[in-house]
């Protein structure tokens, strides 16, 4: 009975949000957040780190991320570990990418796949850290490719083949219904597969992006040694334009008895809508999975793409 009002508000929040009343969003969520609503938490971190409604206070992002993440709320937990990664927090951010790789989030698997290859804030492993650059790679994230063409060149076949079983695991332990051929081993796995999504966004307040660098194998009578930032290193590109927050339209992806499967899902493809955010409406008994706004139908269309289901909504 308690949760019921806070319920409301979030929604209330989010359709404010949606309209550019960002202020107004605030005020419905930050009661609820208080009284420790995850969704109103996450929407408060998301709020603070963009300066929608309140200044941007990263500070402050930060810490409704962590209360939100500590509740299990799969995009907090993802953009916790983003944040602690970009602030050199390595070892505290592994534990949370590792959880948002393991759903298939393609950024925590680029980002913790490279870690594992470096052994950076994590034991090193280089078969989980192939099997999770190719889950990345497969889900079209850009620099993924790149990054598992280096693991190519340095990796064992056999480790590789390993990283590859690893792989089809973790694809069936999210329960993806369909593997691509690059995980499947139907198509050709020598073939590195190319990105044609526009860049991820990241946290567009930040100017410091992290920097994923793929280290060479260490040679048993030699030092590590880091590979020139020219071979190397590879910058996440700038974040693109953000979706229209005035827009009227959103997309969405599912709808579900159980709140935990809506998250689940969002935490799985809502990486595939850069610039936009996701978020959970109640719709009586059942969560919505929405993401967008955008300015218009052809819009939402466009940012479907391939995923499906995903249908436009006028909001």
């Amino acid at each position: 009975m308690v949760a019921v009002p806070a319920l409301a508000d979030v929604k209330q929040g989010v359709d404010a949000y949606g309209r550019g009343e960002y202020r107004k969003a605030i005020e419905e969520w930050r009661p609820a957040a208080n009284a420790g609503d995850a969704d109103a938490q996450f929407n408060m971190g998301q709020a603070y780190t963009l300066g929608r409604g309140v200044p941007v206070d990263l500070p402050m992002a930060t810490s409704w991320f962590r209360k939100a993440a500590l509740q299990g709320h799969f995009e907090a937990e993802t953009k916790y570990g983003l944040v602690l990664f970009d602030q050199g927090k390595h070892n505290e951010a592994a534990p949370w990418l590792e959880k948002a790789a393991k759903r298939g989030e393609p950024r925590a698997e680029l980002i913790f796949g490279t870690m594992l290859f470096n052994g950076d804030g994590v034991e090193k492993d280089w078969p989980r850290a192939y099997a999770f650059l190719v889950r990345s790679a497969a889900a079209g994230m850009p620099n993924a490719s790149e990054v598992q063409a280096k693991m190519d060149t340095m990796i064992p076949t056999d480790q590789r083949q390993r990283g590859l079983e690893l792989a089809r695991q973790y694809e069936a332990e999210a329960q993806r219904p369909q593997l691509p051929p690059e995980i499947s081993g139907q198509g050709n796995v020598a073939t590195i597969r190319g990105t044609d999504l526009p860049p991820s966004s990241y946290d567009p307040s930040v100017e410091r992006k992290p920097e994923i660098i793929a280290m060479r194998p260490e040679r048993p009578a030699a030092k590590p040694r880091a590979v020139p930032p020219s071979e190397a290193a590879v910058r996440t590109p700038a974040p693109p334009p953000a979706a229209s927050g005035r827009g009227g339209w959103r997309v969405q992806l599912g709808a579900f008895g159980d709140p935990g499967n809506a998250r689940k899902l969002g935490g799985q493809i809502g990486g595939r809508f850069p610039g936009a955010s996701v978020t959970y409406v109640k719709a009586g008994a059942l969560t919505r999975v929405m993401v967008g706004p955008y300015g218009s139908r052809a819009a939402a269309v466009a940012a479907c793409g391939s995923v499906k289901p995903c249908v436009p909504v006028s909001e």
